[in-house]
């Protein structure tokens, strides 16, 4: 016997349902996380090529990989066959590789679907398209699932923000994509549904009679919006809306505007080669590369030269120490602790990095206030083409992580009224509404 399930495969955490026409019961799928119903969207490939997601791959990346031994080896990575004038020659290319490294933890695949011109990456000998990554982590998913429900899973309603991407064509891309990922992953049925029209089919649930609903689904990745006529057996869906603004870019934006000086921004001038390891510090994936024996003797050399050598440690720890991931964390808890307190403190403690930075929510939402007209004009645009003013509205349902920022709270409030907003589950509102969907 097989059933559906809806499945939500999120940027940041993700999330299997299932719906037997009266209730929705969400998998508690990461029996390791503190809740067991989220599923971090993460995947942790080893050089033996296993693969895990979740809880137990951020465990196991701290395991192997913080602190650890690093020994460099030179490997042959192909040649360059020169032509130019009367010249000819073709030269070796050598690269150096840490032959320790365990394993690989990725992040943001969803995001990896829409980012226009990326195919995928090399992991050890083995390259992985997006497609690969998806599949591998949406396998992982559906097996967990498998062994709680002890039923076959062939079907699935899987979740999709508004606009994978701008144009049409790489929107109808990033879809296919992550059809043909789920076949393989061992799905033989797959359809799809936006991910805000899903909350509003949650919400639905508690409705006696019909309501004009907006739903603002602000999550890890996107911004998206649904315009819909709920309740009472109506059912109607008048505009949708979205736009690639969301909480992976907030985490950004504290490290761009406030941390990169604990790492030597401001106090290194002209060491271009250092400065581009100082502007890689937001994206934690990149740092990982950055450790190589050429950048290591750029620092020593720059410390040992008394360019803001606290600093230029710091950097190198983070680097070398594999702690760009314990960092973003920090950053990321920092931010979600803002929505609750007024201040909190961003701190790292590790040999040679000793960072401590008070964050107040003030100092956030200054850094984030430019996002705020893009998410107020996609807000006006969507309720424009639905064909209804702010005052037409009645409720607005807030879910996703970072619909609980105070900023965006305060401003659905004064476009709508605070007491027509609504907070439904952040993370469980989505997969739900996907699993009575799967269940019509």
């Amino acid at each position: 016997m097989s059933i559906k399930v809806g499945l939500d495969f999120g940027t940041s955490n993700s999330g299997i349902a299932v719906y037997d026409g009266h209730r929705v019961t969400i998998l508690p799928i990461d029996g390791q996380n503190v809740q067991p119903e989220v599923v971090k969207t993460l995947l942790y490939i080893t050089r033996d090529y296993q693969a895990y997601i979740g809880q137990e791959a951020v465990e196991l990346y701290y395991r192997d990989n913080v602190n650890r031994q690093r020994r460099f080896v030179k490997q042959w990575a192909g040649e360059i066959d020169y032509h130019g004038a009367d010249m000819h020659y073709v030269r070796d290319i050598y690269v150096y590789v840490d032959e320790l490294k365990p394993g690989r933890l990725l992040q943001y695949i969803k995001t990896a679907l829409r980012k226009e011109g990326y195919r995928g990456t090399q992991i050890f000998e083995r390259y992985y398209t997006v497609g690969d990554l998806a599949q591998t982590y949406l396998r992982l998913l559906k097996n967990r699932a498998e062994g709680i429900l002890g039923e076959k899973i062939e079907a699935a309603t899987l979740g999709r923000p508004v606009k994978f991407a701008e144009s049409p064509e790489n929107d109808r891309k990033a879809e296919d994509t992550l059809r043909q990922a789920a076949y393989e992953a061992g799905f033989k049925q797959v359809d799809f549904e936006l991910e805000p029209i899903a909350a509003a089919l949650d919400y639905e649930q508690t409705l006696a009679k019909p309501q004009n609903v907006v739903i603002f689904d602000f999550g890890g990745g996107t911004l998206d919006i649904a315009v819909m006529r709920l309740g009472g057996g109506e059912r109607k869906v008048y505009a949708s809306g979205g736009v690639d603004v969301a909480g992976s870019d907030f985490d950004r934006a504290i490290i761009q505007k406030r941390m990169l000086a604990h790492f030597g921004l401001g106090k290194i001038q002209h060491q271009p080669e250092i400065l581009e390891m100082i502007q890689a510090v937001p994206d934690w994936m990149a740092l990982p590369e950055l450790a190589t024996p050429l950048n290591r003797n750029t620092l020593d050399k720059a410390i040992r030269a008394g360019l803001a050598p606290a600093r230029l440690k710091a950097l190198q720890t983070l680097i070398y120490n594999d702690l760009a991931f314990t960092f973003y964390n920090r950053v990321e808890a920092a931010k979600i602790a803002l929505s609750d307190s007024g201040a909190t403190v961003i701190s790292l403690d590790d040999k040679g990095v000793a960072l401590w930075e008070l964050y107040t929510r003030h100092q956030f939402e200054n850094d984030i206030f430019d996002y705020i007209s893009k998410v107020e004009k996609v807000l006006f645009d969507t309720l424009s083409s639905a064909g209804l003013e702010p005052g037409q509205v009645d409720a607005v349902v807030k879910t996703g992580g970072s619909s609980n920022i105070p900023l965006f709270s305060s401003l659905l409030g004064r476009i709508f009224g605070a007491k027509k907003v609504k907070q439904s589950d952040a993370f469980s509102s989505v997969v739900a509404g996907l699993a009575i969907r799967a269940g019509m």
